[in-house]
C-alpha cells in the first residue's frame, strides 16, 4: 500500500489499530506541522468516525508559546472541534520534565472527556531518532524496539509515514502551521540528532540510516512479541506461586536456564509488582540467584527486594504497613469482625450457621477451649502442638514455603494462654481436637 494516497494509508492505520466507529477520541495538538496534518487527516481526508477533542498544552518555556495556544483554539474554532488547553504554572526545566507535564495534562483532558484513546503525531522519523538516542545510551532490546504504535491508551497513527510525507501532504491541503524556535536548538538532545548527528551519518556513513533504525525497531518488537509468547511456558517449571503480593519461584529451576532468560524471568516478575528492574538491578538479580545462600536479601532499588529462601526465589516491595491490630473472639456466641495484619484486613466470622461461607474454615469444641481467643500475628518464640509434637510457627511457616515478608500477614488463632490452636490453611493443632464440635470459625 506504499504507492496509494496519503489518506487511505492512513485510514489503514487507523484500522490497524484497533479504533471504533462512535469513539471519543483525544488528539494532542501542538500548533506544529505534524499535529495540524494528523487533526486535518482525521477530521477532513480520512473522515474517521469519532468524535474529536482536541488538547492542547503550553509548556511556558519561551515568551511566544502563549500565542500557539491562541492559534490552536483559532484552528480548532474554524474546524469545528472542541479543544481544552493549560498553561504550565512553572516552566519545566528539562525535556524529561516537560513531557511528564504534557502527558499528565493530556490523560487528565481524555479522562474528563470519557474518551478511550488519546492520538499523537509521532512519525517514523520521531521513531528513528528515539531508538538511535536509546542506543547511544547503552539500552537493551526492549529499547530498541522504539515507539509503539499503540499502548493504552495513547495511540500513533502517523508512526509509518515520514515527516517529508506529512509536509507534503499538508502543502498539498494548503494548511498553515506554528514553527517553534526551540526545535532548532542544538542544546536539546532531541534536536541535535535531528539535524546535526542523523544528517551527518545519512552523509558520511549509511545513505538509509533511518529507515534501517526503524527497521530495527521493527526487528526488535518482534523479538520482544516472540519472548512474551514464550514467557508462560519458560515460567511453567518455576512454580510460581504469590502470597500477600510477593511472588516465589523454584530456585534452581531458575537458576539453570540461560543468564539472558533468567533476566528475562526476573523482569518480568518485577513487572508484575509494578517495578521495572534497570540493568545494574537486573545483573545484580541474576548472579544473586545462582551465588546467594539462604536467608540472604538484595535490594534491587525501588523498595525491590529480592530474597533466597531454601529452594525459592521471592521478590517483592517492602511497604511500611500500620500497626497490627488483632481480633478478639470473647465467647462461643456467634459474631464477626476483621484482624488488620501487615496492613490487611483479615475477615473472621464465628459461631453462627454461615461462619464458614466463602472462608477457610475449622470446627473447635467449646468446651474444649479457653475464652478468649484471639486472631493475630505471629509472635517471638510462638509454637503448634502436632501430632508429633510441638514446632515452632516460624520453622512451619519456612517449610511451608511462605516468603518471609508474607509471614507477618499471616493469622494465628490463639486460646487465652497463648497457645496456638490453628493456622488457617497450614495446621491444626493436635488439642482440642473439637471433632463434632458446634464452633465452627472462619477466616479469609
Amino acid at each position: 500500500m506504499s504507492g496509494a494516497p496519503m489518506h487511505v494509508r492512513f485510514r489503514a492505520a487507523l484500522e490497524a489499530g484497533g479504533t471504533r466507529a462512535g469513539d471519543r477520541w483525544v488528539v494532542a495538538v501542538s500548533g506544529g506541522l505534524d499535529s495540524v496534518a494528523l487533526l486535518h487527516l482525521l477530521r477532513f481526508s480520512a473522515r474517521a468516525e469519532a468524535d474529536l477533542v482536541v488538547a492542547h498544552f503550553d509548556h511556558a518555556m519561551r515568551p511566544s508559546s502563549s500565542e500557539d495556544a491562541f492559534w490552536v483554539a483559532g484552528l480548532c474554532d474554524a474546524w469545528g472541534v472542541p479543544v481544552r488547553w493549560a498553561r504550565a504554572d512553572v516552566a519545566p526545566t528539562s525535556e524529561a520534565e516537560a513531557r511528564e507535564a504534557r502527558y499528565a495534562f493530556l490523560e487528565d483532558v481524555r479522562r474528563e472527556a470519557g474518551a478511550r484513546l488519546l492520538l499523537t503525531a509521532h512519525h517514523a522519523d520521531d521513531q528513528a531518532e528515539t531508538v538511535l538516542f536509546r542506543a547511544l545510551r547503552g539500552t537493551g532490546q526492549p529499547g530498541l524496539a522504539g515507539i509503539p504504535a499503540r499502548r493504552e491508551p495513547i495511540f500513533r497513527p502517523l508512526l509509518s509515514f515520514w515527516r517529508d510525507e506529512l509536509e507534503a501532504y499538508a502543502l498539498g491541503a494548503r494548511l498553515s502551521w506554528r514553527e517553534d524556535p526551540s526545535n532548532r536548538s542544538l542544546g536539546y538532545a532531541r534536536n541535535a540528532l535531528r539535524h546535526r548527528v542523523l544528517p551527518e551519518i545519512e552523509r558520511l556513513v549509511a545513505p538509509g540510516a533511518r529507515r534501517a533504525l526503524v527497521r530495527l525497531a521493527d526487528l526488535a518488537r518482534s523479538d520482544e512479541a516472540g519472548w512474551e509468547s514464550v514467557l508462560p511456558t519458560l515460567l511453567s517449571p518455576l512454580g510460581l506461586q504469590e502470597i500477600q503480593g510477593w511472588l516465589s519461584v523454584d530456585r534452581h529451576q531458575l537458576a539453570v536456564l540461560h543468564p539472558a532468560v533468567r533476566a528475562r524471568v526476573l523482569r518480568w516478575l518485577a513487572a508484575k509488582v509494578d517495578r521495572p528492574l534497570d540493568e545494574a538491578a537486573t545483573r545484580l538479580a541474576v548472579e544473586f540467584v545462582v551465588a546467594a545462600e539462604s536467608g540472604l536479601a538484595l535490594d534491587l532499588g525501588g523498595g525491590v527486594t529480592l530474597r533466597r529462601e531454601l529452594d525459592r526465589i521471592t521478590l517483592g516491595v517492602r511497604v511500611e504497613a500500620p500497626a497490627d491490630r488483632p481480633l478478639h473472639i470473647l465467647d462461643p456466641g456467634p459474631g464477626s469482625g476483621s484482624a488488620l495484619l501487615a496492613g490487611r484486613a483479615v475477615p473472621v466470622s464465628w459461631g453462627g450457621p454461615d461462619a464458614a461461607a466463602g472462608l477457610t474454615a475449622a470446627t473447635f469444641d467449646p468446651d474444649a477451649l479457653r475464652f478468649p481467643l484471639c486472631v493475630r500475628a505471629r509472635e517471638p518464640g510462638d509454637r503448634i502442638r502436632l501430632a508429633g509434637g510441638t514446632k515452632k510457627v516460624k520453622k512451619l511457616l519456612l517449610e511451608r514455603r511462605i516468603p518471609s515478608a508474607g509471614r507477618d500477614g499471616v493469622p494465628l488463632v490463639v486460646d487465652a494462654e497463648g497457645d496456638v490452636l490453628w493456622i488457617p490453611g497450614l495446621a491444626r493443632a493436635a488439642h482440642p481436637s473439637g471433632v463434632g464440635g458446634v464452633l465452627s470459625i472462619g477466616i479469609g
